[in-house]
This record gives C-alpha cells, sequence and structure tokens, in this order.
C-alpha cells in the first residue's frame, strides 16, 4: 500500500506526523518526496547504499577565446537570459531555461551546453526500514521528474524486501510535485492546521485529490490553538464528505522531539500528541 502524507501549506506539522508513522509501523518504506526541502533524513539519519546522480536540466556556456559578441544568441533568446556588457556576451544562468537554441544559432559554436548534475536521488537503510529519497540542489528544477524518481525507486526496493507499506512525505502545496506524489496512491492524508490559511489550503488540496479520484482523509494538527477554525474545518470535512481522522493536540514535545533526532512516539510515548497519533493513525498502517 502506499500513502501519501501531504498538506495544502507548510508548516502544519506534515513531516512530524509522517515520522511518527513511521515509527509506528516498523518494517516499511519511507519516501521523501519533498525534494526541494527534504528533512526526513536529518531525523533518521539512513545508511546510504545508493547514491544517484539526477539531471535536472542544462545550462548555457559561452567559449570566450571563440566568441566574437556578435549578438545572434541575443536576438534568438526568448528568456532575455543574454545580455551584452560592456561589450561582451554574457548569459544569466538563473534566467536561461537550458533550450539548446543559443548553442544551435552560434555561428562560431562558442556556446555549448553542460548538464546541471549537482542533484541526488539517495536510499538506504533506516532504523524503521529503507528510506529513500532526493535532494534537488538550489537553482536547479525538474523536482516533478525528480519526484517520479524517488517513487520508482521506493517502489523497486520495497518490492525487493518485501515490504508492505510505502509511506511518501509529500511536498506543500499543489504543484507539480504534489502531483507526482499523490498520483496512483492507495490513499491521501491531509493534515491541516486551525487558521484561515489552512482551511483555504485544505480545500485546494482536497480539489487536487478530488481530480484523480484518490481515498482522502484529513488530521487537524494544534487542533485547540483556535477551535473556532477546527469547528469551521469540521465543518468543510463534513459537507465535503471528508473523514476527519484525527485531532491532534498542540504538544511542545513535538519540536523537542525532533530537536533529539527523534519521533514523537519514540521521544516521549505518553504524550498527549503521541498517545493521539497512535489512537487514531494505527489503523492506517
Amino acid at each position: 500500500m502506499e500513502l501519501a502524507v501531504v498538506s495544502g501549506k507548510g508548516g502544519t506539522g506534515k513531516s512530524s506526523i509522517t515520522a511518527a508513522l513511521a515509527g509506528m509501523k516498523h518494517n516499511l518504506l519511507l519516501a521523501d518526496c519533498d525534494v526541494d526541502a527534504a528533512n526526513l533524513f536529518l531525523l533518521f539519519r539512513p545508511e546510504h547504499t545508493l547514491e544517484q546522480e539526477f539531471i535536472s536540466g542544462y545550462k548555457a556556456i559561452i567559449d570566450k577565446e571563440r566568441c566574437t559578441n556578435c549578438g545572434i544568441c541575443m536576438d534568438y533568446c526568448r528568456f532575455d537570459a543574454i545580455h551584452l556588457i560592456e561589450g561582451e556576451v554574457q548569459i544569466s544562468e538563473l534566467s536561461c531555461d537550458g533550450c539548446f537554441l543559443c548553442s544551435r544559432v552560434c555561428p562560431e559554436r562558442a556556446i555549448h551546453m553542460e548538464p546541471e548534475n549537482k542533484s541526488r536521488l539517495y536510499a538506504g537503510n533506516f532504523r524503521y526500514g529503507k528510506m529513500v529519497y532526493g535532494r534537488l540542489f538550489p537553482g536547479e528544477e525538474n523536482s516533478g521528474r525528480l519526484v517520479d524518481l524517488v517513487r520508482q525507486q521506493a517502489k523497486e526496493t520495497a518490492r525487493e524486501n518485501k515490504l508492505d507499506l510505502i509511506l511518501l512525505d509529500g511536498p506543500p502545496g499543489i504543484g507539480c510535485p504534489v502531483i507526482s506524489t499523490i498520483t496512483g496512491v492507495d490513499k491521501v492524508l491531509i493534515v491541516t492546521e486551525p487558521s484561515m490559511s489552512g482551511l483555504h489550503d485544505l480545500q485546494r488540496i482536497h480539489d487536487l485529490c478530488e481530480h484523480f479520484s484518490l481515498s482522502q482523509a484529513v488530521i487537524i494538527n494544534k487542533y485547540d490553538l483556535n477551535p473556532e477554525m477546527t469547528s469551521r474545518i469540521e465543518q468543510y470535512c463534513k459537507e465535503q464528505g471528508l473523514k476527519l481522522q484525527a485531532k491532534i493536540p498542540f504538544d511542545p514535545l513535538m519540536v523537542e522531539a525532533m530537536v533529539q533526532g527523534q519521533c514523537i512516539v519514540e521521544y516521549a510515548p505518553e504524550s498527549p500528541a503521541a498517545l493521539c497519533i497512535k489512537n487514531s493513525l494505527e489503523e492506517l498502517i
């Protein structure tokens, strides 16, 4: 089974809850699909057995020895990435889309394309089973593709080791990496918080999951910080036919556990948050 834990916004406690689920299950495949800001490896410190290069795109490089500063590449570039600065043609790495056109139109063959290959996919062992995650290097792109590779590796590793649960920690929002995370999973667990932005982004991620006809359940984390907004979220779930899986109380030990390199069910198994998670979420795994 593939269970994806997602949230419409950051800061809801999604990764903390995912870590707690991993601590409850044991012998599972944990995949961190938040490749732009992977963090579960910091908590679980896996022993790597695989490190794979990920080419996220290409960037144009000018050979100054061959370039005549004719400016033809500037005329063709539709991303406004090439400029004449102090009589010298220069390419902005941030603006370059890696489309190869400038390298093809240059009459002097002075432009070549280099792969952006600093991003990585990792796989290995951690204390509760196997772990797979990706780390997209700052400034590189194609996060959705890297998430897809993480999921492929997760399925292959789970099959080889006969693991019956793949737990996916998804990125926040509703963008491309989120779509890559939830497509084809068995169930989506949406984590929200009692705030206006929490309700708004719950609606967005719910609409996205509905588009893909996915089974969903909702967790309201830190529900007791704003009872009024919690009631509004409960009402929304009722109107939409969404199962409210759990209401987890605010617990400072959640953060303290992370600081100590543990999930809440390890660090404080009798704490209010840990007991709520174990009682409410055990059926999911």
